[in-house]
């Protein structure tokens, strides 16, 4: 059955020397850069056809890179809501102020989108064993995924990790194994037992293909405000898959004539004590500063101290003329607070950390009242209770 994708083939986001897409690919092994998925957006299709298709991530198959629609391993991720927040808006005055719920999605997190689509081009290139180290939502989505297409996975997480990362992820059939540290650690200890390359590695940027689920978001966001981008994304940034594919997602559908222009500034938030973004771009570099001893924090998801696609969510922040924060364990406390209370919304410690900066920046006058915001809220708190509960008793 062939599947109808515009993929082409994959480019060095550094040198941009090409590669082809029959073959397994990983990073640029030259620039020690990821590679990117190009499609031939000379081929163009009416976006109205979108609104009589399945209401998945899979509705923009054109523009994703599977070319068997066999090879689909789905769990019905995508498509998640966009949501009014009129009550905070009202505190704020600000209007129009969404949150883009990924709580919703398989696994409790946008991390499926991500999974879901490099376990579908492995199998599409007939791998049978995967592996990566999380910091939580990511490995109880490949764990997930990897057991709907009969693969073995291969897990390793901080022992700091909630247990009930670890629990489903095991009850998904994977091998889970905890390492002392931060992921850094955990991606150090998979590489050594991975020497002989018997697993294939989808970590964050590792492989093309978690970004090219995770812009599905981008697809989204744009079809739900009825192809009027938000004037700012606020966006929870570890590896930063989603900051990319968003952006990246928004080009494509300027390069199809979905859109005329771009307006959207992003916003990438970090937790103090975990900030080589952050650190980076309030120093004008175009590298990430790798953060030698990670803080412990609530948000298990932004604790990447050297994430690998740094110089590319740099030039994101750079070309949408962006902007970068940190905010501390209170503070996501207090946000996760005030959004339950206020919205009746359960917030990630991430989610929260971008309500938070979007007060911030409010505050500063970088954002006027008068602007479109979006908020990603990554993942389900309930995956969390254990850290917010070590917190305070409620």
């Amino acid at each position: 059955m062939t599947h109808n994708s515009f993929f082409s083939h994959l480019e060095c986001t550094e040198c941009q020397r090409l590669f082809s897409k029959q073959d397994i690919q990983t990073y640029c092994t030259d620039c020690l850069a990821p590679l990117m998925a190009v499609y031939d957006l000379s081929r163009t299709f009416d976006k109205a056809v979108l609104a009589h298709r399945p209401i998945t991530m899979w509705r923009y198959h054109e523009l994703l890179p599977i070319e068997d629609a066999a090879n689909i391993v789905s769990l019905g991720e995508g498509f998640t809501p966009l949501l009014h927040m009129d009550n905070l808006g009202k505190q704020l005055g600000l209007p129009n102020l969404y949150i883009k719920d990924e709580s919703g999605n398989p696994t409790a997190s946008f991390k499926a989108r991500g999974l879901c689509m490099a376990v579908s081009k492995a199998k599409e290139y007939g791998i049978t064993k995967v592996a990566l180290p999380t910091a939580g939502n990511a490995g109880s989505a490949m764990g997930a995924y990897a057991a709907k297409a009969n693969m073995e996975a291969h897990i390793f997480m901080p022992k700091a990790t909630p247990s009930v990362f670890k629990t489903d992820c095991t009850f998904f059939g994977a091998t889970v194994t905890l390492v002392d540290g931060s992921i850094r650690d955990a991606g150090k200890a998979m590489a050594q037992q991975n020497a002989d390359k018997q697993w294939f590695d989808v970590s964050t940027l590792k492989e093309p293909y978690r970004v090219e689920g995770k812009k599905t978001m981008g697809f989204e966001i744009a079809e739900q405000c009825n192809w009027q981008l938000p004037d700012v994304i606020v966006y929870p940034a570890g590896g930063g898959t989603g900051l990319i594919g968003i952006w990246k997602a928004f080009a494509e559908m300027k390069a199809l004539g979905w859109i005329t222009h771009i307006p959207t500034r992003m916003v990438c938030v970090q937790v103090t004590g975990c900030s080589p973004i952050v650190d980076a771009f309030e120093q004008g570099l175009t590298a990430g500063l790798p953060v030698e001893n990670p803080d412990e924090t609530i948000a298990n998801g932004l604790r990447v101290p050297a994430p690998f696609g740094d110089k590319w969510m740099l030039r994101v922040l750079k070309e949408s003329k962006g902007t970068a924060i940190r905010i501390n364990d209170a503070e996501m406390l207090e946000g996760i607070h005030e959004v339950a209370r206020t919205e009746g919304i359960f917030l990630a410690p991430e989610g929260a950390a971008t309500w938070m900066a979007l007060k911030k920046l409010l505050a500063d006058g970088w954002i006027a009242k008068s602007e479109t915001v979006v908020l990603i809220n990554t993942g389900s708190a309930y995956k969390y209770i254990e850290n917010l509960g070590s917190q305070e008793s409620v």
